[in-house]
């Protein structure tokens, strides 16, 4: 499914995210609770464009890869034929509520 654009075999980190941005791989700190937000930085070059038809990423040799993007999302099933509803009794139920509410009671002085 997915093609590799260039094999540069970076080693991966759990603590790090790497990421493709302009042809280049960068790498940030991941979050984690009660350490401060980390800066990323250059791992290495990539020199290849980048097309928006698809989305590139490291994969799990250390070599950028990508996939062609789904655009619009994915095919749903066709839905099966619906019942018929009976709306008509919900809504004279919550007409006949709206009638039998008392009105408000006045207060006394």
């Amino acid at each position: 499914m997915a093609e590799k654009v260039k094999k540069l075999g970076i080693a991966r980190n759990k603590d790090f995210m790497l990421y493709v941005k302009d042809g280049d791989v960068w790498q940030v700190r991941r979050k984690q609770p009660g350490l401060p937000k980390g800066r990323p930085e250059k791992v290495a070059e990539g020199g290849f464009a980048m097309d928006n038809n698809y989305i590139y990423f490291v994969d799990k040799d250390g070599d950028v890869s990508r996939a062609k993007r789904a655009v619009g999302g994915q095919k749903r099933k066709k839905a099966a034929k619906k019942k018929a509803k009976k709306p008509a009794k919900k809504k004279a139920k919550k007409a006949a509520k709206k009638k039998a509410k008392k009105p408000a009671k006045k207060k006394r002085r």
